[in-house]
């Protein structure tokens, strides 16, 4: 066959026979001297051409089939399925929900990151079971594993890790798994963590702004415990140690409801958008004045409410997804905790 003489094995070299295979391949792809539906030599007759055993090329192939770049047809052999430019570092990234935030971090991950890689984004929707199967469907199919860990319980409460979960993280060569977001004592080792502390985070953040925070009779923060993406218990406990060490009257509530309860003095922190929007709107409905009577921070920032002049507490996603991007194109394992800020503005 003329595929032959694009597939180069080097007897001296150090790199694995079944490695040398792969390299060849892809790198007949990125220069065009492969086409779609082209078929490949069988497993027997490459063996026998470049006097290698049978495990070696079917180890080669096999690793080929899972990044999706060759197929095989029963009865028929192997094909090239795709020629589009195969990147030299192939990236899997998991997240957890398409929020603003997550989607922000991944933006500039990919801007970091450059054209010389492949990156492919996929959502699990907190879905320990959609998780799984991801990852096992495509384990060993790439050079780095990005796994943003946020899951829910059957009652709808949020947990960062389970059992399943870290046994199958596990399964990952340390060097080649990087956990976003959150941080597993058991799973330190050679693998990269940039990660925030949601407990200290907002009790920081909160102490930064407590001079302009005192000045309000009494705080809510709008916490939903059970929502189909559910969030970090540890919040709770950030803002809950927050206003017992500063003698403030607080209220935890499930959401901002229909025609809620207003007061002059009321400080609100708000999670979710659709909370936000809805308290701007009844506190306008109310005549009250933002900043003056009734306070609002909301966590973590967007181009709106900077625009709008909402004062934020929020991680900085920028710093997340470059930082991330750094560990993979300099080869090193970073432990870092994403800077938490809190913005003044003049919604406080």
């Amino acid at each position: 066959m003329e595929i032959y003489k694009y597939i180069n094995i080097d007897e001296n070299s150090r790199i694995p026979k079944y490695q040398q295979i792969i390299d060849s391949i892809i790198d007949n792809i990125s220069k065009d001297n492969f086409n779609i539906d082209q078929k490949l030599p069988s497993i027997n007759s490459l063996s026998e051409e470049f006097y290698l055993s049978r495990d070696t090329v079917e180890k080669a192939y096999g690793i080929l089939k899972e990044r999706n770049i060759i197929t095989s047809i029963p009865g028929k052999g192997f094909y090239i399925s795709r020629t589009t430019l195969i990147s030299k570092v192939n990236i899997l990234f998991l997240i957890n929900k398409l929020s603003n935030y997550k989607l922000k971090t991944y933006n500039h991950f990919i801007n970091k990151i450059g054209t010389n890689s492949h990156t492919d984004l996929h959502v699990y929707h907190c879905d320990e079971s959609l998780f799984l199967n991801l990852l096992e469907k495509n384990k060993s199919a790439y050079d780095y594993y990005v796994i943003m860990p946020h899951f829910k319980t059957d009652s709808l409460r949020h947990v960062s890790f389970t059992d399943k979960v870290i046994k199958a993280l596990e399964k990952i060569k340390q060097e080649k798994l990087i956990i976003l977001d959150n941080i597993k004592p058991e799973l330190n080792g050679a693998l990269g963590e940039v990660y925030q502390d949601f407990e200290k985070d907002i009790y920081n953040a909160l102490n930064e702004g407590v001079s302009k925070i005192k000045k309000y009779k009494k705080i809510m923060l709008i916490y939903p415990e059970k929502a189909l993406y559910p969030y970090p218990g540890r919040i709770l406990h950030g803002f809950r140690k927050f206003c017992a060490e500063h003698k403030l009257d607080f209220e935890i509530l499930e959401k901002v409801y229909d025609d809620m309860v207003l007061k002059r003095g009321d400080l609100f922190i708000t999670i979710e958008e659709a909370d936000l929007v809805n308290l701007v709107k009844q506190v306008r409905d109310n005549e009250y004045i933002i900043g003056n009577d009734i306070g609002i921070i909301s966590y973590n920032d967007t181009p709106l409410k900077e625009l709008f002049g909402i004062t934020v507490i929020s991680t900085d996603f920028k710093v997340m997804g470059e930082t991330t991007a750094e560990i993979i194109l300099n080869k090193k394992k970073l432990k870092l905790k994403v800077p938490f800020n809190f913005i003044e503005r003049d919604s406080l």
